[in-house]
């Protein structure tokens, strides 16, 4: 059950503990201190399988166009809950290749479907001690309409929040940062400045998850030490630092160490190469079945751990990286989404965000994905300034006998 367990707590989840309210006439709740298995069939099993595979290719995808010294943070889940979701409107080759790109070829939308509500209700009720909030909303352009069996699909296994837009109005990228900053309790802000004028429907997922370490720094404890960057540079950090007793893993080139927050449901599982730039020599090793046996190798050891505070954000637009991991048709005039309409749709925009802070306490983290899906047929509206002499007809259109004719060279004379 461990492995479940694993792959149920998808990459970057972290905890927070619960607050709780008494009275004396209420007995004291007593908590969980190992780890509650979360129960799942055996088709779930093989779509976490998929979904784990997923991440670790987007992952190396995400570091493989960005510099060595980025720092990088996405969440898979948010990613594939946000294309799933855009995947129920998806037919023929586009779903095919959607599938591909997810790593979940063969796979049926109701087995998609039912896993993600699944899925999403055991991580939310696994650990009291754990704050996690997961957000869904499809934010559809007034003028658009949308076939119902789509909208309802989400409303029924996604738990959509359903929202209109005018396109023309400039507040409306506003109106979309504002709801993503109120399910990411304020950490994922100003994700979008502006909106293509050929959008039609948006498809947001966010994330929010804050926790404390099962075992924290003491803040006391806490003392500046040194951090090597892969250009040379030597930076002085907090370095927080306990000793106790962690699961590890020595492989070869690296170290594998595990993280828990909370009762153990969810950790962080840190990967250290014995180099300062070796990063690049385990990421053609990080593969679902060598997490996986990494992870069943590891054994208790009382370690002296020192451990870098950090704080940072990052944004990435990943239709590119999606093209190139099989779905590129999705992204262009060839495809298929005549489940969401009958009018030609694509996604013309996959914009990830996420933030993550770790320190003596723990760690908060959040992240956001809106799927943008685009008409091929809309036209940008037209700027008609009609400020200069003008003529005009009035006729009757079923003759075509003018009425009327004239010339407006100042709107103002009488």
């Amino acid at each position: 059950m461990k492995k479940i367990m694993f792959k149920a707590a998808i990459a970057f989840f972290v905890t927070l503990p619960l607050i709780f309210s008494s009275c004396k006439k209420s007995p004291v709740e007593t908590l969980p201190t190992d780890p509650v298995v979360i129960n799942i069939t055996a088709d779930q099993v093989s779509l976490i399988n998929s979904e784990n595979t997923f991440a670790l290719d987007i992952f190396k995808k995400v570091i493989e166009n960005s510099t060595a010294l980025d720092n990088i943070i996405i969440s898979p889940l948010s990613i594939s809950s946000a294309l799933s979701m855009t995947l129920n409107g998806a037919n023929g080759a586009t779903r095919d290749s959607m599938l591909a790109a997810l790593r979940m070829n063969g796979v049926t939308s109701e087995i998609i479907n039912n896993s993600y509500k699944n899925l999403t209700e055991g991580l939310l009720k696994v650990d009291d001690r754990v704050l996690i909030s997961i957000a869904n909303s499809v934010w559809t352009e007034e003028n658009f309409v949308v076939k119902k069996p789509f909208t309802d699909i989400l409303t029924q296994y996604y738990n959509t929040e359903s929202k209109s837009f005018d396109i023309l109005d400039p507040q409306v990228p506003a109106q979309i940062n504002s709801w993503i900053e109120s399910k990411t309790n304020g950490l994922i802000k100003n994700m979008i400045d502006q909106l293509d004028p050929t959008t039609v429907m948006l498809l947001i997922n966010a994330i929010y998850f804050k926790g404390k370490w099962e075992s924290q720094f003491d803040k006391e404890n806490t003392v500046q030490g040194s951090f090597y960057k892969p250009d040379g540079v030597t930076a002085t950090v907090p370095m927080m630092k306990q000793t106790s007793e962690f699961k590890i893993h020595k492989g070869e080139g690296f170290t594998l160490a595990e993280f828990p927050y909370g009762q153990g449901n969810f950790v962080m599982d840190m990967i250290l190469p014995d180099d300062n730039n070796g990063i690049k020599n385990i990421l053609p090793l990080l593969t679902d079945n060598n997490l996986k046996g990494w992870l069943d190798q590891t054994i208790k050891v009382k370690t002296d751990l020192s451990f870098p505070r950090f704080k940072y954000g990052y944004k990435k637009e990943l239709s590119e990286i999606l093209a190139d991991m099989g779905m590129g048709i999705a992204f262009g005039s060839n495809a298929d989404f005549s489940n969401i309409s009958d009018i030609q749709l694509y996604i013309s925009l996959v914009l990830h965000q996420a933030f993550i802070e770790t320190n003596e306490e723990g760690t908060e983290a959040a992240a956001a994905t809106i799927v943008g899906i685009s008409n091929t047929a809309v036209i940008e509206p037209l700027n008609l300034n009609i400020d200069h002499s003008f003529l005009y007809i009035i006729r009757e259109t079923s003759t075509n006998s003018i009425l009327f004719m004239g010339r407006v060279a100042d709107p103002l004379a009488e």
